[in-house]
């Protein structure tokens, strides 16, 4: 490894939206393009026939790309075509911020995100498997569609949908399904696909807002329709199906102990987000650290030559411990003083890197 190579391009995360007939999968897509947060939400559609997104049909031929409104676009595709269309989305001129892909509802998903970590498309990254169950029907669709297990255990999320209409029972039913599958996947319950977007993605940098005039899209007219209505339902407030844990640390930190903690990261915990400082490892890089599920990746970016040298890092999850997760971080910092760095000997600074195996650098493989 070069600790002097440059960074990474800005990546666009590429969710697998998966689930069988019936989940509820377009329902919350619909949601997510309602509640995007600012973003531009590109969605590539594997079974197109004739989708409803809301109050838009989205109809046609596969290779067709249909405008949303608010800069999201949507694009039918054949799976062997995912990757032309993933360049088309993924140009300075779509200026999309998330990738969305929405999965037939008999399609095998694990071959979705073979074929994401596998491409070599550099502007991409993977963003998770999100696999939406109906819970009220598990136990049906369970019996007709056995792979579901398989589904569920290769997921990075699992979104238990319609528990408005299931009993205790039911979800215990699919929690005990998961476990079974030896998944530590979190799992969200919903009503009516509404989970928090930021389970998914952050909101944009650049919001809408900032533009001085512009059209009003779809999202802004149907949060306005919203605000004026009367008795909102207490469950639309899918924030409190989850945890985000913050955590931030002006001593440097251990690679040893922290690629511990990350090998063996808690049930329930299904993103890290934000920067990590190794102290004397490479002091010229901070190391932006991006999990989602099972997946893994570090990218050097230099230090800017104002500001302090902290680690600042974002754990969200369900069922999540956070002081367990914050004593767990300070466990992984590295031994000394506050704000302190510890002097290496060669010999271990050379171990240390070798600890950073989940590395990667501009033109890596990604598989």
């Amino acid at each position: 490894m070069n600790p002097s190579s440059p960074p990474r391009s800005r990546q666009i995360p590429v969710i697998v939206l998966a689930g069988f007939l019936g989940s509820g999968k377009t329902t919350l897509l619909n949601h997510l393009l309602r509640h995007r947060a600012g973003n531009r939400i590109g969605v590539i559609v594997n079974d197109f026939g004739s989708i409803e997104i809301d109050a838009m049909t989205v109809s046609g031929q596969v290779g067709s790309t249909v405008s949303l409104g608010g800069g999201c676009l949507c694009c039918a595709v054949d799976v062997s075509e995912l990757d032309t269309y993933l360049e088309t989305l993924t140009r300075p001129a779509a200026r999309l911020d998330v990738i969305v892909i929405e999965a037939s509802g008999l399609a095998e998903p694990q071959e979705l995100v073979r074929m994401l970590l596998a491409s070599d498309n550099p502007h991409i990254v993977y963003g998770g498997l999100v696999e939406v169950v109906d819970a009220a029907e598990f136990a049906a669709t369970r019996e007709r569609h056995p792979e579901i297990d398989r589904h569920l255990a290769v997921a990075d999320l699992v979104v238990l949908n319609k528990t408005d209409r299931a009993g205790e029972a039911d979800r215990q039913r699919v929690r005990e399904a998961v476990a079974g599958t030896g998944s530590t996947a979190a799992i969200v319950p919903a009503s009516y696909g509404r989970i928090d977007p930021e389970l998914l993605f952050d909101p944009a940098l650049r919001p809408d807002c900032e533009e001085k005039a512009r059209q009003l899209t779809f999202e802004d007219l149907y949060l306005e329709e919203r605000a004026a209505e009367s008795g909102e339902e207490h469950g639309d407030h899918p924030h409190a199906a989850y945890e985000s844990v913050d955590f931030t640390s002006d001593v440097p930190m251990d690679p040893r102990r922290l690629m511990a903690f990350l090998d063996s990261r808690p049930e329930g915990l299904y993103r890290i987000k934000g920067y990590v400082d190794f102290g004397a490892g490479d002091r010229d890089n901070a190391y932006a650290l991006h999990a989602v599920g099972r997946f893994l990746r570090f990218a050097p970016q230099p230090w800017t030559r104002r500001g302090p040298r902290l680690t600042r890092l974002v754990l969200i999850g369900s069922g999540i411990d956070a002081r367990a997760l914050r004593k767990e971080l300070e466990g992984c910092r590295t031994p000394g003083e506050p704000g302190r760095e510890t002097v290496r000997d060669a010999a271990h600074e050379r171990s240390m890197w070798g600890v950073l195996r989940y590395v990667q650098q501009p033109g890596d493989d990604d598989t």
